[in-house]
Formats: structure tokens, C-alpha cells, sequence
């Protein structure tokens, strides 16, 4: 039970979605007391309708759990650490083929009540404030900030303050990333523009005019994501136009892609895909126009679709994106999104054990880390309660877990983005397997064996858990 002793020493977690309730969870159940609070229902966000911890505010589906994908291996991991969302999720489970889906509201339920029974969890409702954090780190107290993309304005200023204000990102305008190995290097072509920098910084996938203009009109025509009421402050929302429609205002940067071509059929071409500067060896001349692919980590399994952001649905962007030459069996780990979304640049901000190098004490976990997905939020939370109970090292870098760490110390150069779980950020195998499904499966294996001797050597099993 709390003591005055355990309440001045327990560790404060911030914001009860699932990153926070893994957290917390994997604290208590490790004997370590927990202030968590939560503002709702107290205080609401236009995204979500209940005062349950970890509502599923979009899709109820926690993605695969077939065991040799990258989601089902990262519930392998959270699973063996004790995850409190895992296990609440299969009692709640409802009918969902390969994925994972639950009944929301019993699962919410479910995962409220078991907290706030937990006799080492004290639970605080009401916002948590810069003015309440600030004291805390005074004291020496352990904080960990777990409240996800809609953080309000006030906590968001301090860190924002904290990082550096080009450090915080609240408005998410990223490009599709596919998986390398299924890019048609007979078509696409190393080089960049003027042969400037080294010869493979960037990958191109050139257009002949008939292939351009079928692209362009299929974009034009495709079906596009309408902005939530909550996000229209991020994209600066003008007056109606006369036409009936909202007129948009985008950030410099920010233009989806679908609006640049929106503004004639040479728009993009003279734009984002101009040729100049470029050979197609197959032909030895410069292409009507070129889609250049940037790579998205230092080992080059993943790249992104340079200047490609769109707001397209994600069945239109894998249909009109593999029209692109080179790009007919891509295989999308992500797609192209414009939304709210605050979150770090990872790489730049954290330490590897997600504390906030600018303030010792002050951890940051969840989607806020830069990874995307009700699971990936919560196996962040989870580890960082185990790292913080434990004093855990690293996840291995095979692992699913060491996947997404390394996505979130990886310094290449490039506009951080988030990420969810996926094969490209899996290590290839050494040697070089070329059968895509031998490759994948190698992953897998490679993965479980250095996760299974990694938790066993550290003995990161919650007291009390069956192995």
C-alpha cells in the first residue's frame, strides 16, 4: 500500500493511454509505487469519448498476432515483459482474423479497473502542468511524459522550450516508406542531381511522358482523407473559396503532394519531380520527369518517397504509388500522412533510455518517442517501466523491440518521422538471402533467439509471471 515514504519516492507517470498504463503497470508490478495521472474526464480531447484509460480512439485492431510477423513479434517481447495491455486485450478479444481486436469498451474498462486496483498505483486526475512538473524534477522525482499526440498546449510549450522549438514536431507531414528489397532496381537508379554528394544518397525512378501524365491524372483523381476538426489549427484553414470547400492553407513544406498537382500537369514535373540534372542509364538521357527516393536509415532497408506527403487514403496511395515506375511491387512499411501528431526528434532529444538529455529525471515514452500504433506506443511504455524498475539495458538490436530503438537513435540525415513496427526495420540476415520469404523468416528467427536471451539473462520477467 502507499506510504507518505513510497508517495514522496514514487515514480509520476503522465497520461493514462497505453503508453502510460504500460508503464505504469510494469512499475507497480516490479513493487515500485506510481502516481499516474490522467485529465479525462475531468478534461477531454475532441479525439476521444470516454474517461477509460488506453481507449482505442480509431481502429479497434492492435494489428497481427500471427507469430512471424514484426507486430506478433513484438507482442512475443511484450508479452514475456508482462504487458497489462496484451493480456486485457485477448480477454477482450473479439472475432478479427490474423489481427488482434477487441471490444473497446470492455477493453478500456478493464484496463481502468485493474489499475486502479493496483495497490502500488495511486491514481491523480486533473491536467498535469508545467507548474507541477517543474517541483517534481526539483525533488529528484522520476517523471515520465506518456501523453501522446493531443498533449496540451501548455506542457507542450515547456518542452518545446526544453528541446529546442525545431526539436518538437506537432503537425506530421511524411512521405510513404517502402521496404528496399522490393524496389525493381532494373528500372530505379542511383544518382543525385548534378552527381553532387555520393553517388547512392538518393534513388530515382524515372517517368517517360506517357507514364507521367497516366500518374498524374490518377492522382488527381484519387480519393483523399478528410481533415478532423481537431487538426485544423495545424494546417492554418482559410475561408471558403465560393466553391463550397474549405480552402487549405499549408505549412511550407507541408503541401500534399495531390494539391501540387492540383495546380496544372506540368506542376510536379517542373516541381518535386524534376528531371534536370539526372541520366536514366537505359536510355542515356534525362527522364520526362523523376520520383527520387531518399534513404530512411543508415543501413538502407527503407526509403521514403522524397516530397511525397499526401492526404490520400491508404489504398489509393499503394495504388497510385506503384504506377511510379520501379515501384510496381513496393511493398509500403508506411504511408503518407498530414496530420496532428507531437512528437520528438528522437535522435536528437533522448537518450537511448528515452530520458530527456536536456532534463536528467525526465523521461518521455509513447507515440511522444516517434513510434506510431496503439502497440508500438505501449511496448514503449512497457519497456521504459521495466527499464526504470530493472535499470534494463538496451533491447538487442535483432529484436522487434531493438528495431524500433534504432529507429529512434538512428542520426542519418533526414526529417525524423515517426514509425511503426515493420520487415525494413528489421536487420537483414548476414549472408544475404534473396527469397523474401526466407529473409523474413530469418528475421524472425534472429529476432526471438537475441529477445529470449536478452530477457532471461536479465531476469526481466515481472515477480510472480509464468516463463
Amino acid at each position: 500500500m502507499f506510504t507518505i515514504e513510497s508517495i514522496d519516492q514514487a515514480v509520476i507517470v503522465v497520461g493514462a493511454g497505453f503508453a502510460g498504463v504500460e508503464c505504469a503497470w510494469a512499475l507497480a508490478q516490479r513493487g515500485h509505487a506510481v502516481e499516474l495521472w490522467e485529465m479525462r474526464p475531468e478534461v477531454t480531447t475532441p479525439a476521444h469519448t470516454t474517461g477509460h484509460f488506453a481507449e482505442l480512439v480509431c481502429s479497434n485492431s492492435l494489428k497481427s498476432k500471427a507469430p512471424d510477423s514484426p507486430a506478433g513479434q513484438l507482442k512475443e517481447e511484450m508479452r514475456s515483459l508482462g504487458s497489462l495491455v496484451l493480456q486485457v486485450a485477448y480477454e477482450t478479444a473479439v472475432p478479427g482474423g490474423q489481427a488482434l481486436c477487441v471490444d473497446r469498451d470492455a477493453f478500456g474498462q478493464r484496463v481502468t479497473e485493474t489499475l486502479r486496483a493496483h495497490p502500488l498505483v495511486r491514481i491523480r486526475s486533473g491536467v498535469f502542468s508545467p507548474s507541477a512538473l517543474e517541483p517534481a524534477l526539483a525533488a529528484g522525482r522520476r517523471v515520465v511524459l506518456a501523453t501522446g499526440p493531443l498533449t496540451t498546449d501548455p506542457l507542450a510549450a515547456w518542452l518545446a522550450e526544453a528541446t529546442g522549438r525545431d526539436r518538437l514536431h506537432f503537425y506530421d507531414a511524411v512521405s510513404p516508406t517502402v521496404d528496399a528489397s522490393s524496389l525493381d532496381r532494373s528500372i530505379v537508379f542511383a544518382q543525385s542531381r548534378y552527381d553532387k554528394g555520393e553517388g547512392d544518397d538518393y534513388l530515382n525512378c524515372p517517368f517517360d511522358r506517357e507514364e507521367y501524365e497516366a500518374f498524374v491524372a490518377a492522382l488527381a483523381a484519387a480519393e483523399r482523407v478528410p481533415l478532423h476538426s481537431f487538426e485544423q489549427g495545424g494546417v492554418r484553414s482559410g475561408t471558403e473559396d465560393g466553391s463550397g470547400l474549405e480552402k487549405i492553407k499549408y505549412f511550407a513544406g507541408c503541401t500534399p503532394i495531390e494539391a501540387i498537382a492540383d495546380g496544372g500537369p506540368d506542376s510536379l514535373r517542373f516541381g518535386n519531380f524534376k528531371p534536370v540534372g539526372l541520366k536514366d542509364p537505359r536510355t542515356g538521357r534525362r527522364p520526362w520527369a523523376a520520383l527520387q527516393l531518399r534513404p530512411e536509415n543508415r543501413e538502407r532497408t527503407l526509403y521514403s518517397l522524397v516530397a511525397c506527403q499526401n492526404r490520400l487514403r491508404f489504398g489509393e496511395q499503394q495504388r497510385v504509388f506503384r504506377m511510379v515506375p520501379g515501384l510496381e511491387q513496393a511493398e509500403f512499411v508506411r504511408y503518407g500522412v498530414i496530420h496532428r501528431n507531437t512528437y520528438l526528434d528522437a535522435p536528437r532529444v533522448l537518450a537511448w533510455d528515452l530520458e530527456l538529455k536536456a532534463c536528467p529525471n525526465l523521461y518521455v515514452t509513447g507515440q511522444l518517442t516517434g513510434v506510431e500504433g496503439y502497440v508500438e506506443s505501449a511496448a514503449m511504455g512497457l519497456w521504459l517501466g521495466v527499464r526504470l524498475a530493472c535499470d534494463a539495458p538496451l533491447p538487442p538490436r535483432a529484436s522487434a523491440y531493438g528495431s524500433l530503438f534504432a529507429h529512434l537513435q538512428d542520426t542519418v540525415e533526414r526529417e525524423f518521422a515517426p514509425m511503426n513496427v515493420n520487415w525494413g526495420l528489421f536487420p537483414d540476415p548476414e549472408p544475404a538471402i534473396r527469397d523474401k520469404t526466407a529473409r523474413r523468416l530469418a528475421k524472425i528467427e534472429a529476432a526471438w533467439r537475441a529477445w529470449a536471451e536478452y530477457a532471461a539473462h536479465w531476469g526481466l520477467m515481472p515477480a510472480g509471471t509464468a516463463q
